[in-house]
């Protein structure tokens, strides 16, 4: 427990140090932007005085290091800065970042299911007929980006013609769960499910070659020997110690869970971080890029902390690190 305390430590340390660094990027990258803050504030027609005294007054004169300073002591306290239309970007990312997240969980949530059953089965079936099938399957899978599965799922499965209308192909209103469970399970499991199949079929390879290996070792000849049950062997050691290496690679699949799902949001009309940065972009407001780039890669660093913790709960190994 003590040095699974000290892992702990040490990444909570990491934490504060990886998030200053992607924001100093994030700043930086976007302070080379063309975009005039106070044109896009103003408009065309307003004159020089009134653009520098824009400037003097937002502080967008000062040093980059200033500015960036001044941005950082604003996001400790939850300040993303302001859109060019006085909207605060805390407040637009309060409203969107749930959607985006949820989505990106629960695909997380099915991707992770489905390779489990596949890659277990795979695994328990080598070389024979199913391990074929679920080989294809994960090629297939692997192989098809998420936003042309999402318009096949429309065409299929959604609202119009030719669909058979289960699920809504636009989602006009986002529905909360605890408003109303049933309309948000409908509205969400096809974006959800466009974003868990390629990442189920990479992870379905993994979790195959990791508990073949598993099932070659010395110690589960010896348990099945001994007359425990092969189920059982496979369920309580077997499971367990095949499933460190494909954590491992999950922690690097989340980033593109989470690009994809911003991506799908915009095929299905959901008001997620997809919309929000697509309105940053086409309206040249930097404030909303950089608010939006920043919270999502700080999301990523978190839940990538997380999943290094599930690792070490799954490896006592490392725990000695």
């Amino acid at each position: 427990m003590s040095n699974l305390l000290r892992l702990l430590g040490r990444r909570l340390i990491a934490l504060p140090i990886m998030v200053l660094g992607v924001t100093l990027l994030v700043f930086v990258v976007m302070s080379f932007s063309s975009a005039d803050p106070a044109r896009l504030a103003l408009g065309e027609s307003a004159s020089a005085d009134a653009l520098q005294a824009y400037r003097d007054a937002h502080g967008l004169s000062d040093p980059m290091f200033v500015r960036y300073g001044r941005y950082l002591a604003g996001l400790v306290q939850g300040d993303l800065g302001e859109s060019f239309t006085g909207v605060p970007i805390s407040q637009l990312v309060a409203k969107n970042f749930p959607v985006t997240l949820q989505i990106t969980l629960v695909g997380l949530l099915m991707g992770v299911a489905l390779a489990l059953v596949l890659g277990v089965v795979a695994a328990l079936y080598r070389d024979k007929w199913p391990d074929q099938v679920i080989r294809i399957f994960s090629i297939a899978s692997l192989a098809t980006p998420s936003f042309w599965l999402a318009l096949l799922l429309i065409q299929a499965f959604g609202n119009v013609p030719g669909g058979t209308y289960t699920f809504p192909a636009v989602v006009t209103e986002w529905v909360k769960f605890s408003a109303d469970p049933g309309a948000w399970a409908t509205q969400i499991f096809l974006p959800a499910f466009a974003c868990a199949i390629p990442l189920s079929g990479s992870l379905t390879r993994v979790v195959r070659t990791s508990m073949v290996e598993e099932l070659d070792r010395d110690y589960v000849r010896t348990a099945i020997g001994a007359g425990v049950p092969r189920t059982e062997v496979v369920a309580r050691n077997v499971l367990r110690n095949a499933l460190i290496t494909p954590l491992t690679v999950l922690g690097l699949r989340i980033g593109y869970m989470m690009g994809g799902a911003v991506v799908i949001e915009m095929i299905f009309n959901i008001q997620g971080m997809g919309q929000l940065i697509f309105q940053g972009i086409t309206r040249n407001d930097i404030n909303i890029v950089q608010g939006v780039t920043i919270t999502v890669a700080i999301a990523f660093i978190v839940i990538n902390m997380v999943v290094d913790l599930l690792y070490v709960l799954v490896n006592p190994r490392i725990r000695s690190i």
